[in-house]
């Protein structure tokens, strides 16, 4: 496993394709699941990811259709790669961890760690050690229940989780910290859709999206706004095929054409192999970084001008007087904002607009999807109350075909928060817990992802347990993030695979391996199966099919439950032993907890699950008012000084969240290198550097430090003017920690002021 080394960067680019998925999509897929596994394994996994009876990918959370409707091959190119990645045969033994020192791991880069395989045994590196060392599962869970216990406050502790958790391991890890004595529970949806659930919450009660699959398919109109699904959720474009055949439009708004959107060729079908495809967008907005507020105030005032040009013809008045509150105020706004400062922000010209204009007057039901795109950036709140503004207008909220879709972009992303991951959960949930449990919480609001940085950072949080994702790889501002890990008295992770998460650690450090997704799970000689929620609310089973890569193995529930039993002991007295032996015994306690969740043992064994209902859907708003919200958005966008230029960071092709799995991104034309930004030929001309010339990426924030990305090739693309697009996890160094979301406390990755320098390696 060791030999496996770094691909060496030796760029090559070719011109960006204009057509995503057919059958290189497959073969890419095979190629790749092949390399890691045999082809008896790649068989199990891919005839059983995202079945009635399968395994849920672990990839992204767009839905399934209905059973009986699903395809054999109900997956993505991207699905099956990680799907494999995690059914790989290749083990890291304790054999691997005595050749290798924490140092040198350190050193290595997120791919071959990744690929060196799945975790075999608990690990410990202790205080001053060079490497880690084999221990006990006992040993390593009374460690950490000690230094938990050791604590001055439970709130010197940190509990962070990744979209990768089930609803059942979510639901007992915020129990554990709450029982614990904190509401510190940061996780993943406070780096990508915090935006998304603050905006939603304020505008409609409720912080998810409100369109089902079927609402996707038959919709006259969707706009899909900063988000990138060729590479990030493919399967969304077999759902907008089937919205183009049964006669609805779509406008893509984005900075970077997408090969996805421009044409689909759907590999599951003849057509999609042998035909030209479905061309998707039939607009597309080549908007500038953070236009997008203005575009959607320019709409909603030009739909406010149509009705008072034809009144009673345009907007909706019945959906408005009695379900909305604020209208006068918000009308009154939208009236100020000027065509010059819309067409500055966005880039785009006014007949572009009104064309939009036109094709929105023609639809009687409207979606909008979005995904980080609009959420990272400083005004990603206002700009989506603006989206919700514009659907409400013409009653596209709580009707068929019309409605708000955020774009989650990891598998359980939603679930978590569902089962109360949030550092923030409203009273009423905490009450329920109360009354179930028999003990009372924590109301205190704790610490999100940004302020655990900075908690850790000032020695308040001293011990961090992460279940699942890579933290450091994930959030910004990479270098204080790497000195707050190591402040710490212990971190401890949760984890399927080696990732750099491990390598930047505390005093003392425990790797604590776990099943994944595709793994089989016993208690007791019995079968177990996990839920998740996907994007658009449906909650279904998993069920892994593989023997799992170490008999030493515990799926997360257990992890979870014999922590929590050796940390409290009998206080308060939960039933740790019955949670892990049975899952079906949370999911009861679930059903009583979670509205929505009422008998949720019988009605998550139906093949397909069920939808957790929405009150929106039936034009209930749970705000304080009992009525939805318009709200005053004042006019902003990003100012970039002369010379700069507004860096979003974003995902190769071949890349799953921090992991990428080879150095290409094919559909921009980028191969066998990932150090590359992406720059508009006319704004390298305006600045005097050349398309491959090699730059250093240089933000410079309000506290005056410099944080530089070193060693990038610059590479002409039609980016929109001003921007500027690289891949993370590299790039997240340039990302500030103070610079987040207003509202939200979201890192503005798609928003970052950068000056392009001579790298420091070529002068």
């Amino acid at each position: 496993m060791s030999s496996i080394e770094d691909p060496s960067d030796h760029l090559s680019v070719t011109a960006p394709k204009t057509w995503a998925t057919g059958l290189p999509a497959v073969t890419h897929a095979l190629e790749y699941s092949l390399s890691q596994t045999s082809p008896r394994r790649t068989a199990l996994t891919l005839l059983n990811i995202n079945q009635a009876r399968g395994i849920d990918c672990p990839g992204c959370a767009w839905p399934e259709p209905a059973p009986g409707k699903r395809h054999m091959n109900e997956y993505c190119e991207n699905g099956a790669k990680h799907i494999n990645d995690e059914a790989t045969s290749r083990r890291v033994t304790r054999d691997f961890f005595r050749e290798h020192s924490v140092a040198e791991l350190d050193g290595r880069s997120d791919y071959w760690l990744n690929q060196q395989g799945r975790l075999t045994e608990p690990m410990v590196k202790w205080p001053g050690a060079t490497h880690y060392a084999p221990i006990g599962w006992d040993e390593a869970l009374g460690l950490l229940a000690q230094e938990l216990k050791g604590l001055d406050s439970p709130d010197e502790a940190l509990f962070y989780v990744s979209g990768r958790l089930s609803n059942e391991a979510a639901f007992l890890l915020q129990l554990f910290a709450r029982a614990f004595g904190t509401n510190n529970l940061p996780d993943c949806s406070n780096m990508c859709h915090e935006s998304s659930g603050s905006a939603l919450h304020e505008t409609l009660g409720i912080g998810k999206g409100s369109v089902s699959l079927d609402d996707i398919h038959n919709a006259d109109l969707i706009f899909v706004v900063g988000q990138n699904p060729g590479t990030n959720h493919p399967r969304m474009l077999s759902a907008l095929e089937e919205t183009k055949r049964n006669g609805g439009h779509v406008i893509a708004v984005n900075t970077l054409p997408e090969a996805g959107l421009m044409r689909f060729k759907h590999p599951q079908k003849a057509r999609g192999i042998l035909g030209r495809g479905t061309p998707l967008a039939d607009q597309f907005l080549h908007i500038r970084a953070g236009g997008d507020l203005a575009l959607f105030q320019a709409l909603n005032r030009l739909l406010l001008e149509a009705e008072d040009a034809a009144p009673g013809t345009v907007l909706d008045h019945v959906f408005i007087d009695g379900c909305t509150t604020g209208f006068e105020a918000f009308a009154a706004q939208t009236g100020k904002t000027s065509w010059d400062d819309v067409l500055a922000a966005t880039g785009l010209s006014r007949e572009e607009i009104e064309r939009v204009h036109a094709q929105v007057l023609k639809s009687e039901k409207i979606i909008v999807c979005w995904a980080m795109g609009l959420t990272q950036h400083k005004h990603g709140v206002p700009t989506i109350r603006e989206v919700v503004n514009f659907l409400m207008l013409r009653g596209n909220i709580g009707k068929p075909g019309a409605g708000v879709c955020p774009v989650r972009g990891h598998s359980n992303v939603q679930g978590d928060r569902t089962m109360g991951v949030w550092e923030r959960m409203p009273q009423e949930f905490l009450d329920s817990l109360e009354r179930e449990f028999g003990f009372t919480p924590p109301t205190p609001h704790g610490l999100d992802v940004v302020n655990g940085i900075r908690a850790m950072h000032q020695g308040r949080a001293k011990v961090f347990l992460g279940v699942a994702g890579n933290f450091v790889r994930a959030t910004p501002d990479s270098a204080v993030t790497e000195e707050a890990m190591r402040t710490c008295r212990l971190t401890a992770h949760i984890s399927t695979k080696l990732n750099r998460s491990h390598t930047v650690c505390g005093d003392t450090a425990l790797i604590l391996p776990t099943l994944g997704r595709s793994d089989k799970d016993f208690r007791n000689g019995v079968e177990q199966f996990v839920t998740v929620e996907d994007s658009m609310s449906e909650v279904h089973a998993s069920r892994g099919k593989l023997p799992p890569a170490s008999p030493d193995l515990l799926s997360e529930v257990a992890i979870i439950s014999r922590l929590a039993r050796r940390t409290l002991g009998n206080t308060p007295p939960l039933p740790w032993e019955d949670f892990e032996a049975d899952y079906g015994t949370i999911r009861d306690r679930i059903s009583r907890v979670v509205p929505g969740f009422e008998d949720f043992n019988a009605r998550v064994a139906r093949p397909g699950g069920f939808r957790l209902p929405n009150p929106v859907n039936e034009r209930v708003f749970p705000t304080p008012s009992g009525k939805a919200v318009f709200s005053c958005n004042e006019f902003t966008m990003p100012h970039v000084p002369e010379g700069h230029l507004l860096l979003q960071t974003l995902r190769s092709h071949d890349q799953w969240n921090t992991v990428w799995y080879a150095p290409n991104d094919r559909y921009r034309g980028i191969h066998n290198a990932r150090r590359v930004v992406l720059v508009n030929p006319d704004d390298l001309e305006a600045l005097g550097i050349a398309d491959r010339d090699m730059v250093d990426l240089v933000s410079v924030w309000h506290d005056g430090r410099e944080r530089r990305a070193e060693n990038f090739r610059v590479v002409a693309f039609p980016a929109s003017r001003g921007s500027a697009a690289a891949y993370y996890p590299e790039t997240n160094v340039l990302v500030p920690l103070d610079s987040v979301a207003d509202i939200s406390n979201c890192p503005t990755s798609k928003g970052v002021l950068v000056r392009l320098d001579t790298a420091r390696s070529a002068e």
